[in-house]
């Protein structure tokens, strides 16, 4: 396994040159099999359209027309494609307070995510609101420390999932911030909430051992990090083993490229988050060796904007 020297290292050169749309993965085919883009969002908040051009800080930017031709365009350049979402998919616009939810998931649907996990806002509607949006999702829900029993979401909600993307098989799990104090108890209802941590423990060592991923996902609605002892982000990463990356949502944290954390086993655990509002696609970039190991993670933070569109 490289050092965590050599690895940020070799991530902020293969930022650089991702960033000029220039980084030769060409000259890693004779040592890499296979390439993973992992393409995510976190904390849309209902913004259908783009800013107004009038808006000072995101003129012209976010809307899913624009983050749609940019998806296009970056899929018909990749095999191995991955589009995950990091929660708070819900309010922020008047198409939710008029239609509870229904354009952002179709929206998604169409967009093909493969995967997302629930923020706080995503209870807005009820816990009977969120559910019944799930009949327009071709895409799964995952939550690991929200025990739904008894409630219209039972069931539904899976702790992880596994899919495979180019001969990998890839873990993903949900981790979802407490809901007393962010959310209406008579919205959440009978859903609890349970720490985090442990659950983050097991089901990773699960994914690993048992269901032998070769690379695990958290989608977290946790928050980036806090000045007190509140679970985060970069709590999770460094007291778990297994966790390769963290998509990371709820506090709206614009990281310009991921930060890297040694984890409990001495390996490295990315977390990356690209604001809110779906102003920004976040983008990595995962070589293979022919063992399924020796991760090389390249990363950008693309701007979505009309001129995406083509």
């Amino acid at each position: 396994m490289q050092s965590r020297r050599s690895f940020i290292r070799n991530t902020a050169i293969g930022s650089g040159l991702l960033m000029t749309g220039t980084f030769p993965f060409e000259s890693l085919a004779a040592n890499h099999e296979r390439k993973l883009t992992i393409l995510h969002t976190n904390d849309t908040h209902s913004r259908l359209e783009a800013f107004p051009e009038d808006h000072g800080k995101f003129a012209g930017q976010g809307g899913v027309a624009a983050r749609a031709a940019l998806l296009h365009d970056i899929r018909s350049k990749e095999d191995n494609v991955l589009l995950l979402d990091a929660g708070d998919i819900f309010q922020g616009t008047p198409y939710f307070n008029m239609y509870k939810g229904e354009p952002e998931i179709k929206a998604m649907s169409i967009m093909r995510y493969d995967a997302c996990t629930m923020g706080n806002h995503d209870f807005d509607a009820g816990v009977e609101g969120f559910a019944n949006q799930l009949h327009n999702a071709n895409f799964p829900v995952v939550n690991a420390n929200y025990d739904f029993t008894d409630t219209p979401l039972e069931g539904k909600i899976h702790p992880y999932i596994t899919l495979k993307k180019g001969g990998l098989k890839i873990g993903i799990m949900g981790l979802g911030v407490e809901l007393d104090g962010l959310v209406a108890a008579s919205a959440y209802g009978n859903t609890k909430y349970m720490d985090p941590m442990p659950i983050a423990k097991r089901i990773s060592e699960k994914l690993k051992k048992d269901e032998k991923c070769d690379f695990i996902i958290c989608l977290s609605h946790l928050g980036y990090e806090y000045n007190t002892q509140k679970i985060s982000d970069k709590i999770i990463a460094k007291e778990t083993q297994f966790i390769d990356l963290i998509i990371g949502g709820h506090t709206h944290t614009f990281l310009d490229e991921p930060t890297a954390v040694t984890n409990a086993g001495g390996g490295i655990t990315l977390i990356n988050q690209v604001g809110w509002a779906g102003v920004r696609l976040g983008r990595l970039d995962y070589c293979f060796d022919n063992k399924k190991g020796s991760k090389n993670s390249n990363t950008q933070s693309v701007i979505v904007s009309k001129q995406t569109r083509g």
